[in-house]
């Protein structure tokens, strides 16, 4: 008789992409600690804000044993359809499945069968192509002599190849491929490019943007992936256009809601992003009525001491709806 893995509803924020402690290699997924993507509390194990219990746990090893010749990728999908397991547009969420697997398989809670086939990953060796046949001439206008601006949402399209490549060629931070809900658009005057937006999902813990929506640790982890977090933005170099990238932003924020809907099956509620002060003021930011949340630590993203290491930013949100707080925050 088959044995059954008790179904357990997953919280809504629990993200579709791999744990950020992870890192990518071309062996595959790579923990940076041996162990820091589970915790265990009382007996019971945390991955990624859903408890994983005991009886979890032996579920997941009968898995195994009803499935000898099933590899880890496939191991990975049944134990998504057992538990239901899947993002908020439907598409089961087997690398976070697999993520966990793998630790509790490093921990020797359980015992995976050998990995069969360590696949490339283009991720870590591709290059954005150059930017070729753009027009570079200079453009100097007002806002109000741009004709026919358009904004397209390029993910999955022929343009993304585009997009990759100007933030390549002209972002101070140049291009990396981003993890995890995200969406891109590229701007364009009588298509010709003159502007890159990218959005992704938002960090997991800031301090001032947690205390400025007033969500409690169990709101933050079901309500996170309602937020969207504004990782480049770049207006190209031969662009003089004042008030143009206000303007850009307001337009955006009025359809990225949709947009994200359309995508992931969930709109977002709230925008947000960091500015570094030493260098920049976000004119822009404020311009399109962006809210000052306070700064940064310094520490950094899982910073291994309480020290600041890094560059201290300032965080700017923007909430999309008037309920935006009522929303978050329950």
């Amino acid at each position: 008789m088959a044995t059954r893995i008790a179904r357990r509803p997953s919280p809504p924020g629990a993200g579709s992409a791999r744990p950020r402690s992870e890192k990518k290699s071309r062996g595959g997924l790579r923990s940076s600690a041996a162990f820091a993507t589970v915790a265990a509390v009382d007996g019971v194990f945390t991955y990624r804000g859903r408890l994983i219990t005991a009886h979890d746990l032996a579920g997941l090893r009968a898995l195994i044993a009803q499935h000898p010749t099933a590899s880890r990728r496939a191991l990975s999908r049944l134990l998504c359809e057992a538990w239901d397991w899947r993002q908020p547009n439907g598409v089961l969420r087997d690398m976070v499945a697999r993520g966990l697997m793998l630790a509790l398989h490093r921990r020797g809670a359980l015992a995976l069968p050998p990995r069969r086939l360590t696949p490339r990953n283009p991720l870590a060796v591709r290059r954005p192509p150059r930017p070729m046949g753009v027009d570079t001439r200079p453009l100097r206008a007002r806002l109000a002599e741009l004709r026919a601006l358009e904004i397209r949402l390029v993910r999955r399209t022929p343009d993304e190849p585009l997009f990759n490549a100007l933030l390549a060629a002209y972002h101070e931070r140049g291009y990396t491929q981003p993890v995890g809900e995200h969406l891109k658009y590229l701007v364009f005057t009588h298509d010709r490019p003159v502007a890159c937006l990218a959005w992704a999902s938002a960090p997991r813990h800031l301090g001032p943007r947690d205390r400025f929506i007033g969500w409690a640790p169990a709101a933050r982890r079901r309500n996170l992936h309602l937020l969207a977090y504004n990782t480049r933005y770049l207006i190209l170099p031969w662009v003089e256009v004042p008030h143009l990238a206000s303007h850009l932003l307001g337009r955006v924020a009025r359809r990225i809601a949709r947009d994200w809907q359309q995508v992931y099956g969930h709109p977002v509620y709230f925008l947000e992003t960091f500015v570094d002060p030493a260098r920049f003021r976000g004119t822009c930011y404020r311009a399109a009525n962006w809210l000052s949340l306070g700064v940064t630590t310094g520490r950094g993203h899982n910073a291994p001491t309480k020290q600041p290491r890094v560059p201290v930013k300032e965080i700017l949100g923007y909430p999309l709806t008037p309920r935006w707080r009522e929303i978050l925050a329950t």
